[in-house]
C-alpha cells in the first residue's frame, strides 16, 4: 500500500513539474503571438519584476528569463527586439506574448494575434 501510495505520489508530482527551460542558443520557432497590456501593467511577472506595458519584453513558456528575442510579423515584415520577462502564453495555439509596446511596433494591436517568427539573439 505505500509503495502505491508513494508511486501515485511521484506520478502526479512529475505530471504537475514544468517543462524547464529551453537552450537559447540559436532557438527558432514560428506560431502565432499575442499581447497583453493594461490588465496586467503593473502586476509582478513570473521573472518578479514589474509588468510594464511600455517596455519591450515578452512571455515565453520555455526560454530563460533575460534571454532577448527578435519577434518579426511574417504579414508585414515588422520587427522589434524584446527581453523575456514571464510565462506564457497559456492560450492554447500561441508562441509568444508581448507587451503592448513590442506589439504597436509590430503593428498588431487591432488584430490581437499575429503569425510571427521568433529568433533568439547573442548577448
Amino acid at each position: 500500500m505505500r509503495i502505491a501510495f508513494a508511486l501515485l505520489a511521484t506520478l502526479l508530482l512529475s505530471a504537475c513539474a514544468s517543462q524547464g527551460t529551453v537552450d537559447p542558443q540559436g532557438y527558432r520557432a514560428e506560431g502565432q503571438a499575442s499581447w497583453y497590456g493594461a490588465q496586467h501593467h503593473g502586476r509582478k511577472t513570473a521573472s518578479g519584476e514589474r509588468f510594464d506595458q511600455h517596455a519591450l519584453t515578452a512571455a515565453h513558456r520555455q526560454l530563460p528569463f533575460g534571454t532577448r528575442v527578435q519577434v518579426t510579423n511574417l504579414r508585414n515584415g515588422k520587427r522589434v527586439v524584446v527581453r523575456i520577462n514571464d510565462r506564457g502564453p497559456y492560450s492554447r495555439g500561441r508562441l509568444i506574448d508581448v507587451s503592448k509596446a513590442a506589439a504597436e511596433q509590430l503593428d498588431m494591436l487591432n488584430s490581437g494575434i499575429a503569425p510571427v517568427r521568433i529568433e533568439t539573439l547573442r548577448d
